[in-house]
């Protein structure tokens, strides 16, 4: 079942050839508003905070802390272009990052392998979502959020609510404490899954298919796409990636505890639905996806070097996805009426 509705309604280059430069800038505005933003929100900071903000521990910092974010962001947005949503991701990662390091340290798995059986663990979750969704016809939202406090209990099960705690190997470590040019490993991680996913939406014959399903899954099936096929990939997709990102994260944490993993699931819901609102509006892509993801970590980071409570992250998250589905909907609704209108005018020139 449907959850959400991906249809792209940036301009065409048929509708901004005839416009004038003023209606070209209003008309492109909504697609180009969140990267200015954002580019604005840097300049801002670096100028109220010239001796932290544009500094590279600064960021550092930030691509350490929302690496994680971010890959789960990409993970989300997989079953959003298809018209699903997987909120597995906060509660998988849970899970995830609790066996990454169990499996070595109370089982002795060497890391390799115990990477291994993670990934395929968080595919095969996907896989599970995919069923429950396309086979069982259970909303996403519903399915995915039955699957995830399932997850989230087996890990409280594990764990015993305790934490996971021993010696990992230096190569487990390296996964995210590697430095590449001065700056964490993770960073490169994230861009070289973003322009991978680019690629494979934008530019391959998959990722049309699963736009396409995104926009009507009815009109889909009838240009003989199987949809339940490419839906249950991306669920997939989405696990496999939710799980490296678990992995990653326990290489980080070097700890092993049921409490840390849910705070991630509104950021990374909140970068994905901004996503849809920048670069192509009213549908979720990648560069959109980390757009939301940077303006997320700018905004946060400034504010807290201001001197912000540590209430001021949630906070923002929350008002932040709040107004990103305001942004959506209100948009989708304008080209609506705005198709509608063209529409009858045609009509009635016709006749």
């Amino acid at each position: 079942m449907q959850s959400i509705e991906s249809s792209a309604l940036e301009p065409t280059r048929g509708e901004m050839a005839g416009l004038p430069l003023g209606q070209k800038i209003i008309r492109l505005l909504p697609v180009y508003g969140l990267v200015i933003l954002t580019v604005l929100l840097i300049l801002l900071f670096s100028i109220l905070l010239p001796n932290t903000f544009p500094t590279l521990l600064n960021l550092r910092s930030i691509i350490s802390d929302k690496a994680i974010i971010a890959l789960l962001s990409l993970a989300a947005m997989i079953p959003m272009a298809s018209g699903r949503i997987d909120l597995t991701v906060g509660y998988g990662i849970v899970l995830w990052h609790i066996l990454a390091i169990s499996l070595q340290t109370m089982f002795g798995i060497p890391w390799p392998l115990a990477v291994m059986i993670v990934l395929l663990l968080g595919a095969a979750t996907g896989f599970l979502n995919g069923l429950l969704v396309e086979v069982a016809r259970i909303d996403s939202f519903i399915a995915t959020l039955g699957t995830g406090t399932v997850l989230y209990a087996l890990a409280l099960w594990h764990t015993g609510g305790r934490q996971v705690v021993g010696v990992l190997p230096n190569g487990f470590y390296a996964l995210n404490g590697t430095m590449v040019f001065g700056l964490p490993i993770t960073g490169l991680y994230v861009l070289a899954i973003a322009v991978a996913l680019w690629i494979i939406l934008e530019y391959l014959p998959i990722g049309r298919y699963v736009y396409a399903i995104g926009a009507n899954p009815k009109a889909a099936a009838l240009n003989g796409i199987p949809v339940r096929r490419f839906v249950i990939g991306a669920f997939v997709s989405s696990g496999f990636l939710t799980a490296l990102t678990g992995v990653l994260l326990a290489s980080k944490l070097r700890i092993g505890q049921a409490s840390v993993g849910l705070e991630y699931l509104l950021p990374a819901l909140v970068g994905a639905f901004l996503g849809s609102t920048t670069i192509k509006p009213g549908r979720v892509n990648v560069w959109g996806t980390m757009t939301g993801v940077i303006i997320l970590a700018v905004g946060i980071s400034g504010i807290q070097q201001f001197g912000g409570s540590f209430f001021v992250e949630p906070l923002f998250n929350g008002v932040t996805l709040l107004v990103a589905i305001g942004i959506a909907g209100y948009a989708q609704r304008k080209r609506g009426a705005a198709h509608r209108a063209k529409t009858k005018t045609v009509t009635q020139s016709s006749k």
